[in-house]
């Protein structure tokens, strides 16, 4: 199965402006403070224009310590950020992306994502693992952006 087609997605409307989501969301380093899985996160490269195009992060992820770097494409924005995964220990997958969309009373996000392990997961494991991830994702956002 390609890495585009086995995707899961979130959406949830957030009461904060487009600009104060992008802010917490391009702001890779505080989010420990905000997203309960990431321990660390490390910027390792950055663009032209000062903004970090790779960053290495300490998490915990099904129950485990892992280290990933995430590679950031910044050509969709203000509408899209989207991500790969350029090394990890336990995935060989983690790409996604963020969508924002500017809509009466704030901001509409859409979260998706795909990841592959190291270790193949039966179907429904592995959906039920995406699902928290965006569920808790989303939420975490929300809570910080509308704070």
């Amino acid at each position: 199965m390609g890495a585009m087609t086995d995707r899961a997605a979130q959406t949830a409307l957030l009461a904060a402006t487009p600009e104060r989501c992008w802010e917490i969301v391009l702001d890779f380093e505080r989010y420990p403070e905000w997203a309960r899985d990431v321990k660390e996160a490390t910027v390792r490269a950055r663009d032209d224009q000062g903004r970090a195009s790779r960053v290495e992060y300490r998490a915990s992820a099904l129950g485990r310590s892992t280290h990933y770097t995430l590679e950031y494409d910044y050509s969709g924005l203000p509408a899209r950020l989207s991500w790969h995964l350029v090394e990890g220990d336990i995935m060989r997958a983690l790409d996604g992306a963020y969508s924002l969309v500017a809509v009466d009373g704030g901001t509409q996000v859409f979260y998706e994502i795909d990841i592959e392990l190291v270790v193949p997961l039966p179907g429904f494991v592995k959906r039920r693992a995406e699902a928290r991830i965006l569920i808790d994702a989303i939420k975490e956002l929300k809570t910080r952006a509308e704070s």
